[in-house]
């Protein structure tokens, strides 16, 4: 059986996790913490980089190397669309999916969430402030002309649809939500994902761990 290291809270771990329940793949979920120390985790993934993904011999870390790989080995299910320019576009959405857009959501939550939380120190609201007011915007009126006003990008769930809703998980515990009313299409995006079958469990689970 594989096995998949990471906290599952991590927008990239749930990708991860939501491509093999899409792909009906059994595995063992290792909770780890990258920069940890965790000695196993290191076994397996050198940059301590979570995910890491042990799959009988092979041994591999990073979210979109290990849906890439999952694609390549398992397609009976597929979680990337068919065709060069299509999946080309999907690569590029989970690739800004997981830079400029989780970076900023990340901000959003470690402010909130992890220094209140975990590092015991009050919460930078300027911070916060300049990446919804500044960062965040063009970021969304971007998203906003990638995607249908109904239905996922193209047509079933794929990891650029889990790419791009993931972050806002994140920044959903830390009370952020996308303004509906300036981003109407990425917001139902979003609602959309969350609401799909195959993540309900695993936001069911992760909301457990967050007290709700």
């Amino acid at each position: 059986m594989m096995k998949l290291y990471g906290a599952n809270a991590s927008p990239f771990v749930r990708k991860a996790m939501a491509v093999l329940a899409i792909k009906q793949l059994p595995y063992e979920h290792i909770p780890s913490m990258p920069f940890s120390g965790d000695q196993e985790l290191a076994k397996v993934s050198p940059l301590s980089k979570v995910p890491a993904l042990v799959d009988g011999d092979l041994n591999i870390a990073d979210s979109k190397v290990i849906c890439r790989y999952l694609e390549s080995a398992y397609p009976e299910i597929p979680v990337y669309p068919a065709g060069p320019q299509q999946r080309a576009r999907a690569d590029w959405l989970e690739e800004y999916g997981g830079t400029v857009l989780a970076e900023s959501a990340a901000g959003i939550f470690f402010q909130r969430f992890m220094v209140p939380n975990v590092f015991k120190r009050p919460v930078d609201e300027e911070a916060v402030n300049k990446i919804i007011n500044e960062n965040l915007p063009p970021i969304l009126d971007y998203l906003e002309g990638q995607i249908p006003a109904e239905g996922f990008i193209f047509g079933d769930l794929t990891v650029a649809d889990i790419a791009l809703a993931s972050p806002f998980v994140n920044a959903g515990y830390a009370q952020y939500s996308i303004d509906a009313s300036l981003w109407p299409k990425l917001s139902a995006l979003v609602e959309r994902v969350k609401a799909h079958s195959v993540m309900i469990p695993l936001l069911k689970a992760e909301a457990a761990m967050f007290g709700g």
